[in-house]
């Protein structure tokens, strides 16, 4: 005769790997500070290129190290990839800036 039956076996587990795709929405927001703690830079837009996986822009991809908590799959950025990063955020300001302005007149105008 055969049964079913399950039987639990101990596994170590080192590393837990969200495959989940966390939907930020256009909204990260980083601020950059230098050794004295003064924020001299800031960036609010979409995730960086230099962020690990393939993000498209919109999601954060991380793996996470169950004992430490330390991400595992984060690459120190390059300082191109974080100036980069604060002038992408200048220009996508400058634009949102430049539409606020536009909207502005339009509502003016009517």
């Amino acid at each position: 005769m055969q049964i079913n039956q399950q039987k639990t076996v101990r596994v170590d587990v080192t590393e837990l790997h969200l495959h989940m795709h966390i939907k930020v929405c256009d909204g990260v927001a980083a601020g950059l500070k230098d050794a004295q703690g003064e924020e001299v830079g800031s960036y609010e837009s979409y995730v960086p290129d230099f962020f690990p996986g393939e993000h498209y822009g919109d999601y954060l991809i991380l793996n996470i190290d169950l004992e430490t908590g330390q991400i595992t799959n984060w690459k120190r950025p390059a300082a191109a990839d974080i100036e980069k990063m604060i002038e992408a955020s200048l220009r996508i300001g400058d634009k949102r800036f430049s539409d606020a302005r536009r909207e502005a007149r339009t509502h003016t105008l009517v």
